[in-house]
C-alpha cells in the first residue's frame, strides 16, 4: 500500500530513492503527506521509520513538526522528508517565466517570504497573509533545523527540482534555546583554560547553518587555508562580508572583554577543534585565541600545515610572548595588506 501511495504522489524516482533506507512495506513505517502537527501527534507507539511526502516550506512551525517526529520515531529511527530549497525556487521560477518578469518576480518573492518572514517586525504579517505556506528555505536552514531538533542527515538527493533528505534519529529532543535571526550572530568557541566563549560576528551564514558543521565536514572534508570546500551554508551577501573582513568587526567586543588577544590562535568550535592533535589541544589551552591568527603569517594551505603553524607560533609565544605576537603582527599585516591574504 506504501508503495502504491508513494509512487502515485512523488513518482517512481521518489520511491526508488526511499526504498534504499527503509522497507516500505513494514508495519512499523509511517507514511503521511502532511504540514499539520495534528496528524504527527495521532500517530501511535514508535516507528521505526516515517515519510512525509509534503515539502516542508509548507509547515509554520517546523521546529515543533521536526520535534514531534522526532518523538514519534524509536532511536535511530529515520526521517525521510522534501524540501524545495531557495536555489531549487529559483530555477523554477526562471523556467516558468521569461527572464525580466522572473528577476522581478523572485526578487519580491524573496523580499517577502524570506525576508520578511525573519524580522520580528514583519513577521507576523508574513504568516498572517500566508498561514506559513511556501516558504522559501535555503538548504541549510533546512538541514540545520532537523539536526537542531535531533537528527543526523544521512542523505540528500535532488529529484525533479525537489531536495529529498533522509535524517536519523540520534538524540532526543533537549530544550536548547532557539537560535535568532539578529544580524549579530554569537558562536560558541573554546578559549583559554578549554573555558567557552561566546564570540560575536555578523551574520554571513543561513540560520541553523552552525548545527551543519559536522555534516559539511563529512560531505566535503577541508580545502586549502582550513575552510570548507563547497561550503553551502554562507550566504552570497556573507562571501562579500567575509572578502571585506567586516563579519569580524564585532569580534572587538571579545578584545575588550580579555577573552581574545590582538595576536594569537584562532578560537574554534569544539567539533573543529576535535580534528586537531591532543598535543595541540593541550598547547592551545595555555593561552588565550587572537583576532589575528599566525595562518596569516605563515599561509598554511592544509589542515596539518596549519596545526604545524599554530605549534610553532604558541612554543616560540611561549620563549618570548611580546617579541613574538610583535613577530607575527608585522608578517601578517604585510600579507593581508601587500599579499592580499584572506581565508574567505
Amino acid at each position: 500500500m506504501n508503495k502504491e501511495i508513494i509512487i502515485e504522489e512523488q513518482g517512481a524516482k521518489v520511491y526508488d530513492y526511499i526504498s534504499q533506507f527503509l522497507k516500505i512495506e513494514e508495519n512499523n513505517l509511517e507514511v503521511v503527506k502532511t504540514t499539520t502537527l495534528f496528524n504527527i501527534i495521532k500517530i501511535s507507539g514508535k516507528k521505526t521509520g516515517i515519510v512525509n511526502l509534503n515539502k516542508v516550506n509548507d509547515i509554520k512551525k517546523m521546529n515543533e513538526f521536526f520535534k514531534s517526529i522526532n518523538n514519534k520515531l524509536n532511536d535511530e529511527g529515520i526521517f525521510i522528508g522534501c524540501v524545495e530549497t531557495q536555489i531549487e525556487r529559483r530555477k523554477r521560477l526562471y523556467k516558468k517565466y521569461p527572464i525580466g518578469i522572473a528577476q522581478i518576480y523572485y526578487f519580491f518573492d524573496f523580499l517577502f517570504k524570506r525576508v520578511f518572514s525573519k524580522l520580528w517586525i514583519t513577521k507576523w504579517f508574513y504568516f498572517f497573509v500566508t498561514a506559513g505556506r511556501n516558504q522559501v528555505l535555503s538548504r541549510a536552514e533546512a538541514l540545520g533545523r532537523l539536526v537542531y531538533c535531533g537528527f543526523e542527515i544521512i542523505n540528500e538527493k535532488e529529484i525533479d527540482n525537489v531536495n529529498y533528505f533522509v535524517a536519523k534519529k540520534v538524540k532526543e529532543v533537549d530544550c536548547v534555546k532557539e537560535p535568532r535571526f539578529s544580524i549579530l550572530f554569537k558562536m560558541d568557541r573554546v578559549g583559554k583554560n578549554g573555558n567557552i566563549i561566546t564570540v560575536y560576528k555578523i551574520r554571513t551564514m543561513h540560520p541553523y547553518a552552525e548545527y551543519l558543521q559536522e555534516y559539511l565536514y563529512k560531505i566535503n572534508k577541508l580545502e586549502k587555508g582550513g575552510k570548507f570546500k563547497n561550503d553551502f551554508r554562507v550566504t552570497t551577501w556573507g562571501k562579500v562580508l567575509r572578502r571585506l573582513w567586516i563579519d569580524e568587526l564585532p569580534m572587538l567586543i571579545n578584545l575588550l572583554k580579555g577573552q581574545l588577544k590582538l595576536i594569537g590562535v584562532r578560537p574554534l568550535s569544539q567539533q573543529y577543534l576535535s580534528l586537531y592533535t591532543d598535543e595541540l589541544k593541550e598547547k592551545r589551552k595555555m593561552v588565550k585565541p587572537g583576532l589575528i591568527p599566525p595562518f596569516y603569517a605563515d599561509l598554511p594551505k592544509s589542515l596539518n600545515e596549519i596545526m604545524e603553524s599554530e605549534i610553532k607560533y604558541l612554543n616560540a609565544y611561549e620563549l618570548n610572548p611580546w617579541l613574538t605576537d610583535l613577530k607575527y603582527f608585522f608578517n601578517a599585516s604585510i600579507n593581508i595588506l601587500i599579499k592580499n591574504a584572506r581565508s574567505n
